[in-house]
């Protein structure tokens, strides 16, 4: 098992998430940045695929199968699929589609297990939701049972009064929308290390103008 503090060290050591002055892709500049791409060997997979399976075995979703969608979604599938079986003796279909359809060969959009049975959606970071929406809809379109979405951090932003990304998600989809750590874990974390003051404080500004708390 891999503690939500934990978790957040081992992003913070392999540079996955990092503080400073960044922009966003919808423009906004924010105080801190979350790259699950910046994960690039076997040593941080392994630590992602167990902190995916951990909270998977603890949400109580029990997914026959794991989709991962492309492209950042594909390695977490895998490590989370590859930790369940080591870790707890569970065998889980791994799944993923491309971003375009192939027209030769096999053919089609979808890569791996087929969608049956009981699935769950993991990718990295949850801002807007735009993506794993589309996921949710091509499980769904291929015949799976979509019965939840596990991401690594909710960034707790407000896409409406009151509302997150994560909160929207749930309700459109119909389905549990989790997160190994949110903004809050991320500030808890911070707060226990006095060399982080000053991205601590930046990091509360942005929660206060940003977020739903």
């Amino acid at each position: 098992m891999i503690s939500v503090s934990e978790f957040i060290a081992q992003m913070v050591k392999h540079d996955v998430l990092k503080f400073g002055d960044f922009t966003l892709k919808s423009g906004r500049r924010s105080p801190y940045f979350f790259n699950m791409g910046s994960i690039d060997d076997g040593a941080g997979l392994a630590v992602l695929g167990r902190a995916y399976a951990s909270a998977l075995m603890t949400s109580g979703l029990a997914p026959d199968v794991v989709f991962g969608p492309a492209y950042k979604g594909i390695p977490i599938a895998v490590a989370t699929a590859v930790a369940l079986q080591q870790e707890y003796g569970r065998n889980v279909g791994v799944s993923f589609n491309r971003k375009e359809a192939k027209l030769h060969g096999e053919g089609g959009s979808l890569i791996g297990h087929p969608l049956s049975g009981r699935v769950v959606i993991v990718d990295d970071v949850m801002t807007a939701g735009t993506a794993v929406t589309e996921a949710g809809r091509f499980v769904v379109d291929a015949g799976g049972d979509l019965v939840g979405v596990l991401v690594a951090l909710d960034r707790q932003e407000a896409v409406a009064p009151g509302e997150t990304a994560v909160t929207r998600m749930a309700a459109n989809l119909r389905v549990p929308v989790l997160a190994i750590a949110t903004l809050r874990d991320v500030i808890a974390f911070l707060d226990t290390r006095p060399d982080s003051a000053d991205s601590l404080s930046r990091i509360r500004a942005y929660q206060r103008e940003h977020c739903v708390t």
